[in-house]
């Protein structure tokens, strides 16, 4: 019976100490990073050194911009969305080619945001004109999709 308790004991602390190191991991990798929270899911800092991933807005900037009237592109998007994860390469790139600036929001980080701006689903892209909500484009899309909804939506502005 001494034996099996200390077992038990021993599997207990080899676990405790796998956790113990996992957090200080995650915790070292999300330092400084730009979403002012001191933990993020894994997800999220899988993609903090990804360039598609840089401009990142917070919820307090983001009402900062619309209660200011201010006419913005926002990408609302999860880093664990499937869907996401295969229209940020395609949407990212023609923003950047039209020289659209497109803020990202992290619903996984901020989830506010899914009630904030009535996101159903992600990814969500919306373009706010004079602080107020003009046109919305829900799911993934083409590249052809993308660069229609920037040059008549965005850019004709």
């Amino acid at each position: 019976m001494k034996k099996v308790i200390i077992f038990g004991l021993v599997i207990i602390v080899i676990f405790g100490a796998l956790a113990f190191v996992t957090s200080y991991q995650n915790k070292q990798q999300s330092a400084g990073n730009p979403f002012g929270k001191d933990r993020i899911a894994q997800s999220t800092i899988n993609q903090l050194d990804d360039p598609l991933y840089q401009n990142i807005i917070l919820p307090e900037e983001l009402d900062e911009k619309l209660e200011a009237g201010e006419s913005l592109t926002v990408y609302f998007y999860s880093p664990e969305c499937e869907q996401c994860n295969l229209a940020t390469p395609i949407l990212m790139p023609v923003a950047e080619e039209l020289g659209v600036e497109v803020y990202l929001y992290s619903v996984l980080e901020f989830t506010q945001g899914w009630d904030d701006y009535d996101i159903e689903g992600t990814p969500t892209l919306i373009h706010f004109e004079d602080g107020q909500e003009a046109l919305r484009l829900v799911g993934r899309a083409d590249t052809e999709t993308y660069e229609q909804y920037f040059r008549q939506i965005v850019l004709e502005q």
